[in-house]
């Protein structure tokens, strides 16, 4: 049998090596094998066919109860259809929440809010939690602060309220107050159920990204293996078939990696998160999450994208000064705020033990230029030892 290598594959099939490298690890191409640290492909092979892929064919399990919750995170699509997957929804509160949603994930956040806004005192509990979602991380991005806050606390009176009057309340109130709580860093409501009352509950693509909440919290409990390992489960169930729930938890797995100073490891997942996102502009993660990916957007995306890193880092200063307005306040941490996004990633690296060198190596600049950031950065924060830059720095 003759076999031809991943790259001639993925150019016969005109799709990426990383995509055929992952249909090989899932056992999806009939008679590839491993040579070495290689895959080899049978020249006869058929590409996979792609569960993304909108089609007769395909079945997609949905709970009908949560048709109206974050339509677009819930909704499987190929990479570079999303706009088409929106004009040809069915007029409606369900295509203008799904609206709301694509501009908030690509940037665009005073479109999403005022998509959102009218439906923030609607009767049906979940476009009204959606609303509130969409609208607490707009106003985040474009400053205003207070209205973010009224938000917010909309959402956890919903916690509390609704469900004494709507069985679904709970899973549904628990789904939003998680994800609002850990994306802030902040404490989870004393309402909140455990995963495991809500999460089976829940339809894929929902569950995916309560995943991914649950992921990024054992981050924030500094368990990076457990995150990883929930993570890489949910990638392997089938949530890449959902690109914005995808997205963030590959972002996820980057932060876990570069904790445990596996570089390479962040690198792919972050790539995947990139194949994911780019095609549909869907840019806003990278930016909420710079702070926390340790110089991967600058040691990856700057190099090869340099405009879209420009845009990411406009989302990372618009979103994180009205993070830090939130967050800052109610949890007494003081995360630095006025540090540059490369003085910030050098910094979170020197925090976390890294040497100039390695920093330097990691994000393609100097040791040199890394001691500049770095001095930079503890003379702005008036600190005088390395070690102290740890309490300014995202945990």
């Amino acid at each position: 049998m003759e076999f031809m290598t991943a790259k001639e594959a993925a150019e016969k099939w005109n799709i990426s090596v990383r995509l055929i490298q992952r249909y090989c690890a899932q056992g999806r191409i009939k008679g590839a094998r491993k040579s070495g640290i290689a895959w080899e492909i049978p020249s006869g092979a058929v590409r996979p066919e792609d569960p993304r892929r909108n089609g007769k064919k395909q079945t997609v399990t949905r709970n009908p109860s949560f048709q109206n919750l974050m339509p677009l995170m819930n909704t499987p699509f190929q990479p570079g259809s999303c706009r088409e997957l929106l004009a040809n929804m069915k007029d409606g509160a369900r295509k203008d929440i799904a609206f709301a949603e694509y501009y908030y994930f690509s940037g665009q956040p005073e479109k999403a809010k005022q998509k959102a806004e009218e439906y923030l005192i609607c009767k049906n509990m979940e476009l009204r939690l959606s609303a509130c979602m969409i609208c607490a991380f707009a106003n985040l991005s474009v400053g205003q602060i207070d209205k973010a806050k009224q938000v917010l606390e909309e959402i956890r009176n919903s916690l509390k309220e609704d469900q004494k009057r709507n069985p679904q309340a709970k899973v549904i109130g628990a789904f939003i107050a998680a994800g609002a709580s850990v994306l802030l860093h902040l404490p989870l409501p004393e309402e909140m159920p455990s995963a495991q009352e809500f999460l089976s509950r829940l339809p894929l693509g929902h569950r995916a990204w309560a995943l991914y909440v649950e992921a990024h919290f054992s981050y924030l409990q500094k368990n990076y293996e457990r995150s990883v390992g929930i993570i890489e489960c949910a990638l392997a169930m089938g949530a890449e078939q959902y690109p914005i729930p995808a997205i963030y938890l590959h972002l996820a797995a980057v932060m876990d990696y570069m904790s445990l100073k596996q570089p390479q490891m962040a690198e792919r997942h972050l790539l995947d998160a990139w194949e994911l996102a780019r095609p549909d502009d869907l840019i806003e993660g990278f930016g909420e999450h710079h702070g926390l990916l340790g110089g991967m957007l600058e040691s990856v995306i700057k190099q090869k994208w340099p405009e879209d890193f420009k845009r990411i880092i406009n989302i990372t200063y618009e979103f994180s000064a009205g993070w830090r307005k939130v967050h800052n306040p109610e949890t007494g941490h003081e995360v630095a705020d006025d540090l540059s996004t490369t003085e910030f990633a050098a910094a979170m690296l020197a925090a976390r033990g890294w040497t100039n060198a390695e920093i330097g190596e990691h994000m393609n600049i100097s040791a040199n230029t890394v001691k500049h950031h770095i001095s930079q950065a503890m003379k702005k924060l008036d600190i005088d030892n390395r070690k102290d830059l740890k309490q300014y720095m995202l945990q």
